[in-house]
């Protein structure tokens, strides 16, 4: 089976599956970015898409920012390897360590950890907002040549008390980007 456009979700609680128009796929991948490897690889084994459109929360690190935000650029927050490489990046290896979307504004920082202080790291890169799945997916998406975009929900501060924010507001983004949908399915 193809399919023109592929949403990639982490939960279900984030987008339900009925919500979508018809002839939308969406895949659920887990949070984390192995699950998002696999998951992102899977799907375009089978579904062969042309394009591929990440909808998730994320936490702001930009206090300014509210709301969907569409993603322009994503770096990988936790690859910690000095000296043998910059913090983002992984080394000895050949792969772009930033992949730029079809379109956004914003900065994404990917890792496998739930951001609960301040890291002065994130702000020196830009960054604004931070998740656990766009890096694997972006890497997926540009290592087959498929374009993507992404949109991030803001569910928390990125604080002390993101856990708790974040499963309070999980689900407040589905409205706002079934809306977005609308146009990107125009694109």
């Amino acid at each position: 089976m193809k399919t023109e456009l592929l949403i990639i979700t982490a939960l279900e609680s984030e987008l339900k599956r009925a919500a979508l128009p018809p002839g939308v796929e969406i895949v659920y991948s887990g949070i984390g970015k192995i699950n998002a490897t696999l998951t992102t690889l899977k799907a375009i084994q089978e579904l062969q898409p042309k394009r591929i459109v990440n909808f998730g929360t994320a936490g702001k690190v930009n206090p300014q920012l509210h709301g969907l935000l569409e993603i322009a650029r994503v770096i990988q927050r936790d690859m910690q390897t000095e000296p043998l490489a910059p913090r983002g990046q992984t080394p000895f290896c050949l792969r772009p360590f930033e992949y730029f979307s079809l379109s956004g504004e914003h900065v994404c920082g990917t890792g496998d950890n739930f951001v609960t202080a301040r890291d002065p790291w994130l702000q020196d890169q830009k960054v604004d907002v931070v998740d656990m799945e766009l890096f694997a997916i972006a890497t997926v998406a540009h290592q087959l040549e498929i374009q993507w975009q992404s949109f991030k929900y803001i569910t928390d501060d990125a604080n002390e008390d993101s856990g708790n924010d974040w499963q309070e507001k999980v689900n407040h983004g589905q409205v706002l980007f079934l809306e977005k949908l609308n146009d990107v399915m125009k694109f």
